[in-house]
């Protein structure tokens, strides 16, 4: 029996710890969807299923058990070292202690949510609207972090209403679809940093990461080729200019994504709730715009809202933008190798946790990606140590040394797309632009 022959979505098999599971029908139902699930067939997904389940899951596996083991199993030292951490952790009972940051959080946004509805209705000076804009841009930073752990883990007391906030602080309160982040978010951690497989790297025309882009790659996520033409070459040629605005508007095309999937015939779980949120988003968000005095306003209004959630489109970018990068499907059997060569963390002191959720600490989150971010800031130098033992890169940076390590990557690719060889020239434009770019 060859495991790896079975990777396809009417065939698909993956191993856990030896033991082969049939999964081509489970995918269909699969929570995280089956993206992880295809994207992994054929493999042995021991790690990154321990990374995405509790502890219960492993009772429901002997229903797709094919009574086939693999043949000479190893386990690779790293492998070892980090499954035994994961046992630790869950002995501790770390992945059920979230602590109180969650009503913390809670409070925070329901104060900077209030005060910008007053600042709006209550006041007629410019300035005051501005601010109002900022604590909006403000509350939606802080609740997109909440959402994230809604989306790890269950972070209210039962899944029903683990459901319901979701729903609520993603669509209702954001715009942003809950679905539409799942969906992708569960790809780019399986397929971390893989320039087809993972979405949060493919950004043409506007950005390239990586010259591997020129070649047009076709993006296994969306299903299309990714298209580097002219227009492409254009806008990653100056992308090291254009990054920090192109941040501060990143949130018009998470609307758009929501709206695309939503509208899509893409199988989406609660789809209807999805749509019912987004709804709402749109009904009390522009309600609320419409409240001040005159257009100019309005729209300073929205781009500074928008401008102070930039923040946070950088940090996420940060973390990945700078890192190594691959092409091709990810693998079973260097899930941790992958996560540490894909992440860069952060550092900061505790008391910024708050501005950056968490998320400061990327490699332990893409590690254990259930574990409630109160926990990551103590895990850290265990995991610096593993990797320090194990001769695996550990980068933190600061997040000003961050910013440049990232600007020089988006340097880097934006001048090899304007040394490629063309025998036509595009145009005047594009040649004024290069001549005293």
């Amino acid at each position: 029996m060859e495991l790896q022959k079975h990777n396809k979505p009417n065939d698909l098999w993956i191993s856990i710890q030896g033991k082969v599971y049939n999964v081509t029908d489970w995918a269909k139902i699969h929570p995280g969807g089956d993206i992880p699930l295809m994207n992994l067939a054929g493999q042995d997904v021991t790690d990154a299923f321990i990374a995405f389940h509790p502890g219960s899951a492993w009772e429901h596996l002997h229903k797709l058990f094919t009574g086939y083991h693999l043949k000479d199993y190893q386990v690779s030292a790293v492998s070892k070292d980090y499954r035994r951490l994961a046992s630790e952790f869950a002995k501790a009972g770390m992945f059920e202690k979230k602590g109180h940051g969650v009503i913390y959080s809670l409070c925070f946004v329901s104060l900077l949510l209030s005060a910008c509805v007053y600042g709006v209705l209550y006041s007629s000076s410019f300035w005051v609207h501005m601010l109002a804009g900022a604590l909006l841009g403000l509350a939606w930073i802080q609740i997109a972090y909440l959402g994230h752990d809604a989306g790890h883990y269950q972070m209210m007391s039962t899944r029903g209403w683990n459901k319901f906030a979701g729903i609520f602080i993603g669509n209702c309160i954001t715009g942003i679809s809950i679905a539409w982040w799942k969906w992708t978010h569960n790809a780019h951690h399986i397929a971390c940093n893989s320039l087809d497989y993972d979405p949060d790297l493919q950004h043409l025309p506007m950005i390239a990461v990586s010259s591997r882009f020129f070649d047009s790659l076709t993006s296994v996520f969306y299903g299309r080729r990714l298209t580097f033409d002219r227009l492409a070459r254009f806008f990653v040629s100056y992308q090291h200019y254009s990054y920090y605005p192109i941040m501060c508007v990143a949130r018009v095309n998470l609307y758009l994504q929501t709206l695309l999937l939503l509208l899509s015939k893409r199988k989406v779980p609660d789809k209807g709730l999805n749509i019912l949120g987004t709804i709402v988003f749109w009904t009390w968000f522009p309600l609320l715009v419409s409240r001040l005095p005159n257009w100019p306003e309005r729209v300073a209004f929205v781009l500074v809202s928008f401008c102070v959630t930039g923040i946070q489109h950088v940090q996420f970018t940060l973390n990945h933008f700078a890192a190594n990068v691959y092409v091709g499907p990810p693998t079973g059997n260097d899930w941790f190798e992958k996560q540490t060569n894909g992440t860069i963390d952060i550092s900061c002191s505790s008391y910024m946790d708050w501005f950056f959720g968490g998320l400061q600490f990327q490699l332990e989150h893409h590690l254990f990606p259930r574990l409630p971010r109160c926990h990551l800031r103590s895990i850290s130098p265990i995991v610096r140590e593993l990797c320090k033992k194990h001769n695996l890169p550990y980068t933190s940076l600061s997040f000003f040394d961050a910013n440049i390590m990232t600007l020089k990557t988006l340097r880097i690719a934006a001048l090899q797309a304007r040394d490629l060889t063309n025998p036509a020239p595009q145009n005047l434009l594009w040649e004024a632009f290069n001549t005293h770019g």
